[in-house]
């Protein structure tokens, strides 16, 4: 290596044009593993606790399979009826991993059934709701009650 020839490490940093901690960090991967430490490896997270219990995994596999449920509505299923606080995204992420993010084409797209209101005459089915108001005066007087439709 550069540095162990040269015996300096700011020389290399500036043969090289990279920091001192970058030069450090593949000074100690060289001397613990050889060439094969200075190869580039993806990064793996060591801690666990992020990752999504098993049992809410299950109940989300559950969800799909039985109800072909989306997402969105397996996170509004766990909280209201398991108290389970989980994001739309996390519970993609679980259903992705694992295989199985896409619904079954005949279930994709939910079919609106809505009935067309249609009428020979214009305001043939309007809902009226009629209040009978008494208005009383200054003096405590009862004035004639009104009509009013609303």
């Amino acid at each position: 290596m550069h540095t162990e020839q040269s015996g300096n490490v700011s020389k290399t940093n500036r043969y090289f044009g990279v920091g001192g901690k970058s030069i450090y960090r593949w000074l100690l991967a060289y001397r613990k593993n050889g060439e094969n430490g200075l190869n580039n490896a993806k990064p793996i997270s060591i801690n666990t606790s992020g990752q999504t219990l098993p049992e809410i995994v299950e109940k989300a596999f559950h969800l799909r399979k039985k109800y072909c449920l989306r997402p969105i509505r397996i996170v509004w299923y766990l909280t209201r009826y398991q108290a389970i606080r989980i994001s739309d995204s996390a519970v993609y992420r679980i259903l992705k991993r694992n295989g199985v993010n896409r619904l079954p084409r005949e279930t994709r797209m939910r079919k609106v059934h809505t009935k067309r209101y249609q009428k020979q005459v214009p305001g043939h089915h309007i809902k009226m709701d009629v209040k009978f108001l008494a208005f009383i005066n200054k003096t405590g007087k009862k004035i004639k009650p009104l009509q009013y439709i609303a």
